[in-house]
C-alpha cells in the first residue's frame, strides 16, 4: 500500500502535528486554502466514509471538533468549512479517509459556494423514498 497519509502516520513522510492519540493525527495542510487549515486522519487505513469503521469515524470527529476549537481560540476565523470528500468524482484527491478543516475570513475570496437552484419538488421526494428504503 502506497498511502501519502499512512506514510506520515508512520513518520516516513514529515509532517506538521498539531494533535494526536491513539485513533486519529491532526496535521498541517502542506497546500492550505486558508492559514490554519489541518487535516484529520484515523490512524486505521480507510479509503472513504464507506470503508471506515464506526469508532475510527467517531474518533475522527471528537478529534475534529477539539482541533476546531483549538483553530478557534488561536486564529479567531470568522467561521470554519470542515469538508469531507468521498471518490474521485467528490474531488477526493487522498485516497484515505480524512477530514479538512479550513478557518475562513469574511471576504477572503475563497470557494466552495454554488448558486442554489431549485430542486424538482418530485424529484426529491423520490429520492428520499429511495434513501429511506435503503435504510429500512
Amino acid at each position: 500500500m502506497d498511502c501519502v497519509f499512512c506514510r506520515i502516520r508512520d513518520g516516513q513522510i514529515p509532517s506538521t502535528r498539531v494533535y494526536e492519540d491513539a485513533r486519529t493525527i491532526a496535521f498541517m495542510d502542506i497546500n492550505p486554502l486558508t492559514e490554519g487549515h489541518c487535516l484529520v486522519i484515523p490512524r486505521a487505513h480507510a479509503v472513504t466514509l464507506f470503508d471506515a469503521e464506526e469508532g475510527d469515524l467517531q474518533a475522527a470527529i471528537t478529534t475534529a471538533r477539539r482541533v476546531a476549537r483549538a483553530i478557534r481560540d488561536a486564529l479567531r476565523p470568522d467561521g470554519l468549512n470542515m469538508l469531507q470528500a468521498n471518490g474521485a468524482a467528490a474531488f477526493q484527491s487522498v485516497p484515505h479517509f480524512h477530514l479538512h478543516l479550513i478557518p475562513r475570513w469574511t471576504g477572503d475570496g475563497k470557494g466552495f459556494d454554488w448558486p442554489p437552484v431549485a430542486g424538482d419538488r418530485d424529484r426529491i421526494q423520490a429520492a428520499a423514498a429511495r434513501i429511506r428504503a435503503a435504510l429500512a
